[in-house]
């Protein structure tokens, strides 16, 4: 599929019906090679009666679907034709071998230079269900993201009902202005960012803001019918509850890992969160349409953009080709903006679904025992400068165990594969605090953090547990971490500061949800498992763009193994060079 013929959101179901197509033609069962190519392009947009060039792949914001089977290749030629430096993150996928392709500027790679290219090329393996795939380098990826679409191998069914229809639903951010300028402003004088103007669902904002009803994405569905939809958050910095009104939605995939079933009415999605649910329509026609309405989540001390994006759940009647005029809109009840007890709740019900043929495989040993404090701090304002952070003599910084990490200017799996780290890198990063405090109670006087390129190295296979301790500095909030090349298992968490001696007694070791995108609970801790099996360089950030340009991020190195299949292969010859 290329740049000519890539499908936009409304063309989803027939690209479907079309691999449906394909499924009589022989295929080995190692899979096909996909081929797409991504353009970068500047597209014109107007939302909210505000018209502004956004960076766009293919002409379409949100971007295209790239569909997959489990097992299949996937080469992706991203082509840059604007003047910004871009990198495209295939958020999720496991990237087993191919670290070359998993896309964060500065850490697998050199970002594609304006007139450039490069030959993204993985191969799916073990992974079935949602994924998106954005931009990763400042934040692009305000409007460069997209559904990763990953159907069963061929002659495989879903564990559950199979749909009668699937339908993808994307959450995003509207800027009214470019977010480049908005974040180049906050690192500048050190405060907060500019938040957004409005969410939008499938691009669109919804009836609930100015200027904005012929905005609305509508997803027409049938009496007495089951669909499955994809549920994307792509917002830059912020956790969305999502609702319809007069429906409940069975939660049966999160990050591309099918879970325990589950019935809800309210569900919480983080950024870089995928969750796929059933969606069971009415048996009989009813006289009324139905909001589906998201909100953010916040517990923090700044602002944010506290708005609802809608669209329209329509019946369509069997006896007229679209719904009446005139009937009821029913609105859905969304949870506090900071109701932390529903999202705690919420979390709990996830499980792996641990059976013969999806196995939870959790170490159930560890040999490397990791413990992470993560949150915000502050840097000091340069000198005879006033800044616009916490106090005027400060601005806002964030970290994990007290550094708050610095991208290099090469790539570090480039400086890591050739030995040389010197001037890159260091590998000393903190396995424990540097200062120990009460992490969730009184926070301390001095809330500077260091900085640092600091990484942590890993042997190949080993196992490893990381318990990611919230802090209460500048205030205690969520914060959904994302660690690249990997699922991990969620095997514990609370509230509080961790309790090395009593907490590891109620870990599940048996189903714990496995995902790529976690939230640390604010005030909490949770504790992660996960097999480093995976050689290569590999960015771990809070998924809240702010926090990351803040410095919330690290990186793990892990070494290759003794046997061949075991060793991160040479960069590909079209390499980008920084």
């Amino acid at each position: 599929m290329s740049s000519s013929n890539a499908p936009s959101f409304a063309s989803m179901a027939a690209l479907l019906l079309g691999f449906c197509v394909l499924s009589s033609l022989p295929e080995l069962a190692m899979g096909i090679t996909r081929h797409y190519t991504f353009n970068i392009n500047n597209l014109t947009v107007t939302r909210l009666c505000h018209t502004r060039s956004v960076l766009s792949v293919n002409g379409q914001f949100p971007g295209p679907p790239l569909v997959a089977r489990e097992g299949d290749r996937v080469i992706v030629k991203v082509v840059n034709h604007v003047t910004n430096n871009v990198t495209i993150h295939w958020h999720g996928v496991r990237q087993l071998g191919s670290g070359w392709a998993d896309g964060p500027a500065y850490v697998t790679q050199c970002p594609i230079q304006t007139g450039q290219s490069y030959n993204y090329n993985f191969t799916v393996t073990g992974q079935r269900g949602t994924l998106l795939w954005h931009a990763h380098i400042s934040w692009l990826r305000s409007s460069i993201y997209g559904p990763i679409i990953i159907l069963p191998r061929r002659n495989e069914s879903y564990p559950f009902q199979k749909p009668y229809a699937e339908k993808t639903i994307i959450f995003g951010e509207w800027f009214n202005v470019d977010p480049e300028a908005v974040i180049a402003q906050a690192l500048q004088t050190g405060s907060g960012p500019n938040v957004s103007d409005a969410y939008t669902i499938n691009g669109l904002p919804g009836p609930l803001y100015n200027c904005s009803t012929k905005d609305t994405y509508n997803l027409k569905v049938k009496p007495g019918k089951t669909y499955l939809l994809r549920l994307i958050n792509a917002a830059l910095n912020d956790e969305l509850f999502f609702s319809i009104a007069g429906h409940n939605l069975t939660i049966v995939e999160a990050d591309a890992v099918y879970v325990k079933p589950f019935e809800t009415d309210i569900l919480l999605i983080a950024p870089g969160q995928t969750t796929n649910v059933l969606l069971k329509t009415k048996p009989y026609y009813p006289n009324a349409t139905f909001l589906m309405a998201a909100r953010p989540y916040f517990t923090g001390q700044g602002t944010i953009d506290n708005t609802t994006v809608a669209g329209i759940l329509k019946y369509t009647h069997p006896s007229h080709k679209s719904s009446p005029e005139n009937l009821t809109l029913l609105k859905p009840t969304l949870p506090a903006i900071n109701a932390t007890n529903f999202v705690t709740n919420f979390s709990k019900k996830f499980r792996s679904l641990a059976n013969p043929i999806y196995t939870a495989t959790v170490p159930q040993t560890v040999d490397k025992k990791f413990f992470f404090v993560i949150g915000l701090g502050t840097f000091p304002c340069p000198a005879n400068t006033t800044c616009q952070g916490p106090t005027n003599t400060t601005k806002f910084a964030a970290s994990v165990n007290n550094v708050s990490f610095i991208l290099p200017s090469v790539a570090l799996l480039q400086a890591h594969f050739f030995g040389q780290s010197n001037g890159v890198y260091t590998t000393d990063f903190p396995v424990t605090p540097l200062v120990t405090f009460n992490y969730t109670g009184t926070p301390p006087n001095n809330t500077n953090v260091s900085n640092g390129t600091r990484a942590l190295v890993l042997p190949f296979n080993a196992s490893v547990e990381v318990v990611l301790q919230g802090t209460s500095i500048l205030g205690a909030e969520s914060h959904p971490l994302h660690l690249h090349g990997f699922n991990f298992f969620v095997v514990g968490q609370g509230f509080g500061n961790y309790d090395p001696n009593k907490d590891p007694a109620s870990f599940n070791l048996v189903d714990p949800v496995e995902r790529n995108t976690a939230g640390v609970p604010a005030g909490g801790w949770i504790a992660i498992r996960f097999l480093a099996d995976n050689p290569g360089a590999w960015f771990m950030h809070c998924h809240l763009d702010v926090h990351t340009s803040w410095g919330l991020k690290m990186a793990w190195i892990v070494l290759d193994g003794p046997e061949p299949n075991q060793k991160l292969p040479p960069p590909p010859s079209d390499l980008p060079q920084c």
